[in-house]
């Protein structure tokens, strides 16, 4: 194929959004979806060096993989080099153990299948995983691995129709990643059947060239309306839109328009947009842009995690020119070598460097594994003992292997001997108020019966494929209000979860509930901070913080947003009680105990300090009252219980 600078371009348009997305840039809210351009570009050059074997005659399987791995493998073996001796300085014990499977799993390239089942791309402790970005990598290494032999198959028995065997795929491929922004939105966002139409929008427009137009100011509007596009998904996509599906139309098919209003212009003024793909500086970042995309998360990663809080302005900025100074370095001295022609980029010498890399990655990864590790690097760090309390696993807070006819009430009734009958109902956010509750009983004067489900918020309409038995979990929590004489029901979850979902569902339960006659409350989220709170509590004390308080590390308007769907409801937001203008507490500054046993489950101490702060209270002739007005500051030590 001939060269087009404009496609460089373009990998600059896709590159750039990413990073400063990644580098807390506010103003590109929808950055990440530079990787859906990326996407679209390599289904695209990737099916006409595929279609330009085939018509020489010099279509080889072998031939294939021999330039994907030098293109691909001596960047990515580099960045995971340089990131794997930075984790060894930087990471504690339990985070190095958790990058060197990340390794493995980049190297071998299924590392979207990895995160998929541990990481959610938008979590508030992603950034503290050097190698997530990979994931994307194994999205596109994936699909070579069908894609040569698909290409193959339709040109030579198929007779080159391309678009009878392509489109279907690419439609039902659409229409998979639609339903999974409700059904299974991590999945969809990870894993290659709900990605592939984004590379086969690229394929088709390479195999099945549509024709020039003959009006140049079509040709112009094209190229317009796909910078247009772009732009809109970069600035009004968020995180908490449901992406893939209908919202990544936008990259992709604002890049599909580029690239068309780019080729076949010969003899014809260059479109403008071309023109401006075209722009020498441009072109300069795309051809760094492979090595700019693998570098600057981990450098991203790494400033997060020795800082644990937001960066600033002037640091993002060093980070961005580190980044690509790095990946200038990358880009000269192991992207270019590589791909040129040179006795040790010949097949045999590549794919034996190409096994070599990868097996001693793997076994470095192993070792950080299998030594779990290494503690002995940080010998003044170790982990205290943080009392949780009893949440009755297994019973009446199922985590996916127990049967729900398991459940019973007189297991899970966890307070006794008052006249009103409450429902704690949600996921592991409600559970972890149980610890808390009996020496709050007093205070709250009910008999709290606990109905809790790891990763099943209290959504009557929720629906996931990872937990097919949450709806059947929560349509039986109405018969549980009927039978056990429920007159209030108090909903908590972990609400940052299902913020990309939106809260619709929330609402028609709610609704459901009022119906039945019962008092509804609805507690907000909880403060959810960057990390572990003992790995805070370690860097704050080398960076000799003087208190407890630590920024929280979510959206801190999410309960207003969760607020909007709780009509009918007693709203009780947690963060004006536990948190103030300078941060959230993670331990008590008189005790020292930690109020959390991770990033965001309330320890027993936490959970009796919450409950006591906020949590509704019930009078003995069953009338329920509202919760007391908010503190906005915490005291010096654990708060008693309110009798």
């Amino acid at each position: 194929m001939n060269y087009r600078r404009d496609i460089d371009g373009l990998r600059a348009v896709a590159v750039l959004p990413v990073v400063l997305f990644h580098f807390g840039v506010s103003a590109i809210p929808g950055g990440f979806t530079g990787v859906d351009i990326f996407f679209v570009i390599s289904g695209y050059l990737i099916s006409g060096s595929l279609l330009d074997d085939l018509e020489r005659g010099q279509f080889s399987i072998g031939r294939f993989y021999w330039r994907r791995a030098r293109r691909i493998l001596p960047a990515l073996t580099f960045v995971i080099l340089l990131a794997s001796i930075a984790a060894w300085f930087i990471l504690l014990p339990s985070d190095l153990h958790e990058f060197s499977l990340s390794v493995i799993a980049a190297s071998t390239f299924w590392s979207n299948i990895y995160f998929w089942k541990t990481t959610n791309y938008f979590s508030i402790d992603a950034e503290l995983r050097p190698l997530l970005h990979t994931w994307s990598l194994s999205v596109e290494e994936q699909y070579y691995i069908f894609a040569p032999i698909l290409v193959y198959l339709i040109y030579r028995y198929a007779s080159k129709r391309w678009l009878t065997i392509l489109l279907p795929i690419t439609i039902g491929s659409f229409a998979l990643a639609v339903m999974a922004t409700t059904l299974a939105p991590t999945a969809g966002f990870y894993l290659l059947p709900t990605r592939i139409w984004e590379l086969a929008l690229g394929a088709m427009l390479m195999l099945k060239r549509p024709p020039p137009l003959a009006s140049r100011p079509a040709t112009e509007l094209i190229g317009l309306a796909g910078f247009a596009l772009l732009g809109f998904g970069f600035l009004t996509i968020s995180e908490s839109d449901p992406f893939p599906g209908y919202n990544a139309l936008f990259p992709c098919v604002g890049t599909a328009l580029l690239i068309y209003a780019g080729q076949n212009h010969a003899n014809r003024p260059v479109p403008l947009a071309t023109r401006v793909l075209q722009f020498a500086p441009m072109v300069w970042i795309g051809l760094i842009s492979y090595s700019l995309y693998l570098v600057h998360w981990p450098i991203n990663s790494f400033v997060h995690y020795l800082s644990l809080k937001a960066i600033s302005v002037p640091m993002i900025v060093a980070m961005t020119v580190a980044s690509v100074a790095l990946a200038t370095f990358s880009w000269k001295y192991v992207e270019q070598p590589f791909r040129q022609k040179r006795a040790f980029t010949a097949p045999l010498p590549i794919f034996a460097f190409s096994a070599t890399a990868i097996a001693l990655l793997c076994v470095g990864g192993l070792a950080g594994v299998m030594g779990k590790g290494f503690p002995q690097r940080f010998p003044d760090f170790s982990t205290q003992r943080i009392l949780v309390g009893d949440w009755r696993n297994g019973v009446c807070f199922n985590e996916g292997a127990s049967r729900i006819e398991d459940w019973n009430l007189a297991d899970c009734t966890r307070t006794h001997g008052f006249a009103t009958n409450v429902l704690l109902w949600g996921d592991s956010f409600a559970a972890h108020y149980v610890s808390g509750l009996e020496a709050n009983a007093q205070k709250i004067q009910a008999n709290v019966v606990q109905y809790t489900y790891a990763g099943c918020p209290p959504n009557l309409s929720y629906f996931s494929y990872a937990r097919p038995a949450c709806t059947r979990f929560n349509e039986r929590a109405l018969s549980i209000i009927r039978d056990a004489n429920i007159q209030a029901v108090i909903l908590s979850g972990r609400w940052t979860d299902y913020q990309a979902r939106g809260f619709d569902g929330l609402q028609t339960t709610i609704d459901r509930l009022r119906a039945m006659g019962v008092k509804v409350y609805v507690i907000g989220q909880s403060p959810e901070f960057i990390a572990d709170v003992q790995k805070i509590a370690f860097f704050a004390k080398h960076e000799g913080a003087a208190n407890t308080s630590w920024p929280m590390a979510m959206d801190p308007d999410i309960n207003k947003q969760v607020q909007l769907f709780a009509n009918g409801a007693t709203f009780i937001d947690p963060l004006t009680y536990l948190c103030d203008a300078t941060g959230c507490s993670y331990a008590d500054a008189g005790s020292k105990q930690f109020l959390y046993i991770d990033y965001g489950h309330f320890s027993s101490a936490g959970a009796t300090l919450a409950i006591s702060k906020y949590w509704p209270s019930f009078a003995a002739g069953g009338e329920v009252a509202k919760a007391r007005e908010p503190r906005p500051t915490l005291t010096g030590e654990l708060a008693k219980p309110a009798l």
